[in-house]
């Protein structure tokens, strides 16, 4: 492949500008790195960006930098990443994510994040879930806010800058970034060959449906977190744009790994998160010993409590992966029977205690605060002298759209290729959450941010490389192509406002929205059973005919949030059966996924990743290979994973140095 450099200009003269859609970390980086390399970029973002998903991120990013001398090293970041996702994430892309890890945090020290410091004023780390390392970098609890904020700036520096041709000159009018908020992506624009040359959304403001062109599209539209009802994610992400992409052909990968955070508030509106940092602090989880102890928990003694996490993982304690935890708190509250117990309703709620009563209260102040004050605000007890009640909760999507990566010799990622971040659709790139890239089967905690920021880093090379050697611009595409497409969009839409509008009465898709969510949250998290998921099908093959019958009341063009939530849960549907389908088919057990019937991870016969093809008729079809066209050529991808780096083994969290292949470590103490 020849390595030109991008011209700004198409044969016609119009400017080429790609488009990334999504104003969270990893479409922020993304564009910088677009704009770095002089490539104009239109931002699109459902919400103003600096409300973001990411802006939620509340723990910390990981970074092997060995501040406080333990013998921490990119080399175990990757072990235990690759460990801690039970072994289904190709191990190159972890290892280029984890060695660029140390760069990344200082250069985002130099764009101010607030990181907290140490006494001698270094960057502090603290321990996070499935490491024995003090490696998570942190603002407090609020890392997400500042680091989404410190990128956003360097962005609004782009829409202020010219772009210039090949030559050197400027082009009048033109800047280097235009942003779109408030715009809903609804599907990507595909020439007569398949190549995606612009997308199709609508203003929310005005409810216009339109086209934009395109050299390349780059989804950063987080993860599909509404698809369980409630859950710790923001209402935005419904996962609807990864879904509009795989009904158009997009491969999605491993769609039945799902992250149950293991604390967060129960709550009728949504579940709001307790970071893990509070455990990495030193809270501890536990409940009373006597199940039907009604005291309050201030006033239970240290003898009359179990510590079970402790107790059933010694090695790691209340830090072992968020797939354990939430299935240990789980057994004791569902299977034990052995949550809280309440006298109001005398029954063991669902519910355990997270305890940091025992830590200093100017210490958690320093370091918890945020969080702290959410707990307090929602739920109106002071977690500083009281324990907090929590319960696991659905938080993060470790599947996605399928992306591909190439190596380089060292068994890292070759930095500048245009298969980097590329879907199986020409043209079409994704990165943050909405790939299923770097955490295989369970992410480790400070890993997403990581991810979604390396990820970034890497997908604006691949996407200058690839509109650099494009044969034809998405300028010199015929109009008549964006306009079939602003067609098929348009008539979708109507027909969402008309539908139903004769008959007396009809479904409420909120209604709707609130079944699919209870019947997924239920039956499709923390444990899955095969008949119990057969229900699950059978159920949202009934709501995909029920939605048929939705009535909207409101039929406005401004601001019209009913159509675009019905738009957006039909979309929920689509990917609610890949989901379900996916875990239906995985007789196995390993991170996330969790079968009874199947207790143990099977090697044999799934080391494999998922993909799953949509259908015209809306079934899935599982493939195990598929090929797809490069810039040099088809490309033939299998289902195999790449553990060349890091050999499979069975994970053990029941003392110190389970993931180190035998070589005992100590375990790092909590500050």
């Amino acid at each position: 492949m020849e390595n030109p450099t991008f011209s700004p200009r198409s044969t016609q003269g119009s400017v080429r500008r790609v488009i990334v859609v999504g104003g969270g970390l990893a479409g922020l980086m993304t564009v910088i790195k677009l704009c770095e390399a002089g490539v104009p970029v239109d931002l699109f973002s459902l919400v103003p960006v600096k409300r973001s998903h990411s802006v939620c991120a509340q723990g910390g990013i990981n970074a092997a930098i060995n501040t406080k001398g333990e013998g921490d090293s990119p080399e175990i970041h990757l072990e235990e990443t690759a460990y801690g996702g039970d072994f289904l994430a190709h191990q190159p892309p972890i290892r280029g994510m984890v060695e660029a890890a140390p760069g990344l945090v200082y250069l985002l020290d130099r764009m101010g994040v607030p990181f907290h410091r140490t006494p001698e004023g270094c960057i502090d780390f603290r321990r996070f879930g499935g490491s024995l390392y003090h490696r998570t970098a942190f603002a407090g609890v609020t890392t997400g806010q500042q680091i989404l904020y410190a990128l956003d700036e360097q962005v609004r520096s782009f829409e202020l800058k010219s772009v210039f041709d090949s030559s050197g000159a400027e082009i009048p009018g033109e800047r280097l970034v235009r942003k779109f908020e408030f715009w809903d992506f609804l599907s990507v624009v595909q020439d007569d060959e398949g190549v995606v040359v612009g997308i199709v959304a609508q203003d929310l403001k005005t409810m216009e449906i339109r086209a934009f062109r395109g050299e390349a599209v780059c989804l950063a539209t987080g993860g599909a977190g509404m698809i369980f009802g409630r859950s710790t994610n923001s209402l935005i992400c419904t996962g609807s744009a990864a879904a509009a992409v795989y009904r158009q052909g997009a491969i999605y990968a491993n769609g039945e790994f799902i992250q149950v955070h293991p604390t967060a508030i129960p709550g009728a509106d949504k579940l709001r998160l307790i970071s893990e940092s509070a455990r990495s602090e030193g809270g501890r989880i536990w409940v009373p010993k006597n199940p039907k102890d009604a005291r309050p928990p201030q006033d239970i003694p240290e003898k009359e409590r179990d510590y079970f996490l402790e107790e059933r993982y010694p090695g790691y304690g209340n830090l072992v992966p968020r797939d354990i935890a939430s299935r240990e708190l789980f057994k004791v509250c569902f299977h034990e029977k052995r949550g809280i117990y309440s006298p109001q309703t005398k029954k063991n709620e669902l519910e355990v205690y997270l305890d940091l009563t025992h830590k200093p209260k100017e210490v958690l102040r320093e370091r918890l605060a945020g969080i702290l004050e959410i707990y307090e605000k929602f739920v109106g007890v002071d977690p500083y002298h009281h324990p907090m009640k929590v319960f696991p909760a659905v938080h993060y999507t470790m599947g996605g759209l399928w992306v591909d990566y190439e190596a380089d010799a060292r068994g890292s990622i070759k930095v500048g290729s245009p298969r980097n971040h590329a879907t199986n659709l020409p043209g079409l790139y994704a990165v943050g959450e909405v790939d299923y890239q770097y955490h295989g089967a369970n992410r480790l905690g400070a890993n997403a941010l990581l991810s979604c920021l390396y990820g970034g880093m890497v997908t604006g090379p691949a996407i200058v490389s690839y509109s650099a050697n494009l044969r034809r611009s998405a300028q010199d595409v015929p109009s008549s192509v964006f306009d079939r497409a602003v067609r098929r969009e348009q008539e979708r839409f109507d027909e969402l406002l008309t539908r139903n509008q004769g008959a007396s009465d009809g479904e409420n898709v909120f209604l709707l929205h609130q079944e699919m969510g209870e019947e997924m949250l239920r039956d499709c998290t923390i444990e899955r059973d095969n008949s119990v998921l057969d229900r699950v099908l059978s159920r949202l093959a009934e709501m995909k005919e029920r939605v048929k019958k939705v009535k909207l009341e409101d039929r406005s063009l401004r601001f019209n949030q009913s159509a675009q939530f019905l738009r957006n849960f039909e979309e929920m549907l689509v990917l609610a059966r890949v989901i379900v389908e996916g875990a239906r088919r995985r007789d196995e057990s390993r991170g996330a996924h969790y079968k009874p019937e199947f207790p143990h991870r099977d090697d044999d016969n799934w080391l494999r990743t998922t993909f799953a093809r949509h259908q015209e008729d809306g079934s899935v079809t599982f493939l195990r290979s598929f090929d797809y066209p490069g810039l040099d050529g088809s490309l033939h991808i299998t289902d195999e994973v790449d553990v060349s780096q890091v050999k499979p083994r069975a994970r053990s969290y029941d003392h110190a140095g389970a993931s180190t292949e035998g070589k005992e470590r100590k375990v790092s103490s909590s500050p």
